[in-house]
């Protein structure tokens, strides 16, 4: 898909990977319009904007209408706190929102479509290959989330095989994906921003579960937006995984967040407290064949992360809540 002069629709393009997606498509020449649920303000102004609930089909059907291209980036995420507490919501919204858009892209005559899964359709591993995850359930950890996820693939999946002939769909699956615009409400954030908030906030103690031992893979939201425009580009009919294929544990990420917030705080680890799986990296192979290679480092990352979040708290409030 070459998207110069071609009618992109970004699901979700007011969010963190959305918007520098956005950004990416109208400098290649795409036409974009953008669905969210966000305040206009989040919105890039040379896209056009439609604050539209995507969980009432007839909307999906009205922003599908016309469109070369659907991203679809809708997702809602949270910390394992915040899936524990709202089982139901990640489950149905994550499901209908995967079914809904395709669907709806499909009726339209939509000839190109990409959806964003999850690494939480993986089961328990320490390095995520994309061939298996049907080998086991999801995490417990993941259960609700992953397996909304693991149906919405298989939509996907099943439309693959049967409409081939009119409908390129790509799938990938992103790690933990951070930066500017990244949500950091104190009851839903993920591990970065809701570090960065912390520290910023100057809270002292630290308190930290684990040992800080525990490896995470995670990439900056620009480098994922490119990865996703790779993989729509060259029409890749399987899952990808979009990482940076390289693992980072929890005490250096937080050693890279205070530095780059010129914060001192005392830090108590407690190991005795739950903390997560030991390893959790994607594979990043399929992607690298694609061409496709992370470039902004984690300290830079969290650099610029920290120094957007110090400038721009207020547009936070501009982010929708879906719990």
């Amino acid at each position: 898909m070459n998207f110069k002069g071609k009618k992109v629709l970004v699901a979700g393009g007011t969010g963190l990977i959305g918007i520098p997606l956005v950004e990416i498509l109208l400098q290649k020449g795409a036409d974009v319009r953008i669905a969210s649920r966000d305040d206009k303000s989040r919105a890039h102004p040379n896209a056009e904007f439609w604050n539209v609930d995507l969980l009432d089909f007839e909307n999906c059907l009205k922003v599908c209408r016309g469109m070369d291209f659907v991203f679809n980036l809708l997702c809602v995420k949270g910390s394992p706190e915040a899936v524990s507490k709202y089982k139901v919501e990640f489950f149905e919204n994550n499901l209908l929102l995967d079914i809904l858009l395709l669907k709806a892209a499909r009726i339209e005559s939509v000839p190109g479509f990409l959806l964003a899964s999850s690494l939480a359709v993986y089961p328990p591993a320490e390095i995520f290959y994309e061939n298996d995850m049907w080998k086991a359930n999801p995490s417990q950890k993941d259960w609700y989330a992953g397996w909304a996820k693991r149906m919405g693939e298989l939509h996907a999946q099943a439309h693959q095989e049967k409409f081939f002939n009119s409908m390129k769909i790509s799938i990938v699956r992103p790690t933990n994906t951070y930066g500017p615009n990244d949500n950091f409400n104190p009851e839903s954030a993920m591990v970065i921003p809701s570090l960065i908030r912390r520290v910023v906030g100057s809270e002292n103690p630290l308190i930290m579960n684990g040992r800080g031992n525990e490896i995470r893979d995670f990439i900056h939201a620009r480098d994922m937006a490119r990865g996703m425009v790779i993989v729509a580009e060259k029409e890749m009919q399987y899952p990808v995984n979009l990482g940076s294929g390289n693992g980072t544990t929890i005490r250096n990420l937080l050693m890279n967040i205070i530095d780059a917030s010129n914060a001192k705080p005392d830090i108590e680890w407690r190991p005795s407290e739950v903390s997560g799986d030991a390893v959790r990296v994607l594979n990043t192979k399929r992607a690298e064949l694609a061409g496709f290679f992370p470039e902004i480092s984690l300290a830079q990352g969290i650099r610029e992360t920290v120094e957007w979040y110090k400038e721009n708290k207020d547009k936070l409030k501009k982010q929708f809540n879906p719990f």
